[in-house]
């Protein structure tokens, strides 16, 4: 049993929208990951994932980072920022992001109800094709290692010293 999950969320064949799943590779390529971390490609499937947490207490992890890109129009492609689930409007989060993903209320009810600690580790697109097109561009080529870096803090309990400066 992992202490902390970590899913990558998007889809590799579509451009920027692989982020996700490309800083879990990294990860796990990586191989430092502590024995209590697990990274899990969960490509646009993260619903699945959440939901067994949320119905059951056998193999809960204490903490749930979520990896994804998204289209904020305040942002400059290849910035990576951390958002609190509980700054989202209350609609579904796929409303802003580039693929479905989990409903802000799943969110609130695993950090409440099961007492899980949700962190979500978001990077602006700069890219997403309309057709097929697999790749990160390399300004998202760049968040990957800003973010592996960012998560290796996050994950040394150092999460309050992590800003927007320190990635």
């Amino acid at each position: 049993m992992s202490s902390t999950m970590i899913f990558g969320c998007g889809n590799l064949l579509m451009g920027d929208d692989g982020f996700g799943p490309a800083v879990v590779a990294a990860l796990n390529d990586g191989g430092d990951l502590p024995d209590n971390v697990e990274a899990v490609d969960a490509m646009t499937g993260i619903r699945e994932y959440l939901f067994d947490y949320l119905l059951t207490e056998e193999g809960r992890p204490e903490h749930i980072i979520i990896l994804d890109a998204v289209d904020f129009p305040d942002r400059q492609p290849g910035d990576v920022f951390l958002i609190d689930s509980r700054s989202i409007p209350a609609k579904k989060i796929h409303d802003f992001s580039l693929h479905q993903f989990p409903t802000v209320n799943l969110l609130h009810e695993l950090e409440e109800h099961t007492g899980i600690t949700v962190t979500i580790v978001a990077a602006q697109a700069e890219y997403i094709p309309a057709e097929i097109e697999p790749g990160l561009s390399p300004t998202m080529t760049g968040a990957v290692v800003k973010t592996c870096e960012m998560l290796k803090r996050i994950l040394l309990n150092q999460l309050n010293e992590v800003t927007l400066d320190d990635v």
